[in-house]
């Protein structure tokens, strides 16, 4: 089916099914997150000044509130997400937002902090500019999201055995942001200065079925419009999961997945 909208690669249902469901489930697999958390914090901490009012954008049950722990010269931390069940885990007060129109006014913020949230959005530039739009001349932003070699492992692996079993492929994990485009981005949406950079993080499981579970628990499980809607077959994930497992082959029987970080810093113009 083509898609209606090119730019609309997202279910924001989806999406919000996906983070509510994560808070159903305790938020057990929340490591890629407080290490994304706390990262931003300890860039926050080299930065010498206040932020008298700062958006939490991406709360998640206030992950990054945790991470601060009251420091980072943050004075008041206002939480937003678009999940309402985490953004009801979050300190007050606690902002309920659509992605692709975020409901605050210019010049309201001194810092935007964003624990990896941005690669589920849309329009990306647009998303961007409203950010710096919502920051005071000066003001911050750190924000941290997947990039483009994020799970390669089980994106190939699933691609491979839905073609040999069904005959054809369809999106199966969602496409990350590169890189080499960020820069741009940035300076497209008005920011100055800004500096990127990113981590990996190689993560072992036991086999693909217990990374996919906790793709499930973290609320990233694939939210792409164009997205299979019927569930995998058995021997479709079957056959991901002997691929996978076949090339981590010298690993002793467990399976490694990427996960890309790229970490954004950048300013808005001094007024």
């Amino acid at each position: 089916m083509k898609p209606s909208d090119p730019l609309r690669v997202f279910d924001a249902r989806a999406l919000r099914r996906h983070r509510a469901r994560a808070a159903r489930l305790g938020l057990n697999a929340e490591f890629l997150f407080e290490r994304a958390a706390a990262d931003l914090a300890e860039r926050l901490g080299e930065i010498r000044r206040r932020f008298p009012v700062a958006l939490d954008f991406g709360c998640r049950g206030g992950v990054m509130a945790r991470a601060l722990d009251g420091d980072g010269g943050v004075e008041r931390l206002i939480s937003a997400d678009p999940s309402e069940a985490l953004a009801r885990r979050a300190p007050r007060p606690a902002v309920v937002l659509d992605l692709e129109a975020l409901p605050f006014a210019p010049r309201s913020f001194d810092l935007v902090l964003s624990p990896l949230l941005l690669h589920w959005v849309n329009d990306l530039p647009g998303t961007l500019l409203q950010l710096r739009l919502m920051l005071k001349p000066g003001g911050l932003l750190l924000a941290t999201l997947f990039g483009g070699e994020t799970l390669s492992e089980l994106h190939a692996a699933l691609i491979e055995a839905e073609l040999e079993t069904a005959g054809g492929a369809s999106p199966r994990v969602s496409p990350f942001a590169d890189l080499r485009d960020l820069g741009g981005l940035l300076q497209r949406a008005g920011f100055t200065d800004p500096i990127i950079d990113a981590d990996r993080t190689d993560v072992d499981y036991v086999d693909a079925f217990a990374l996919m579970r906790d793709l499930r628990a973290m609320g990233e499980a694939n939210a792409q419009r164009e997205r299979r809607q019927s569930l995998t077959g058995r021997r479709t994930l079957a056959r991901a999961a002997e691929l996978y497992r076949a090339r981590s082959a010298a690993l002793g029987g467990r399976i490694v997945a990427t996960f890309q970080t790229i970490n954004l810093t950048a300013w808005a113009p001094p007024g």
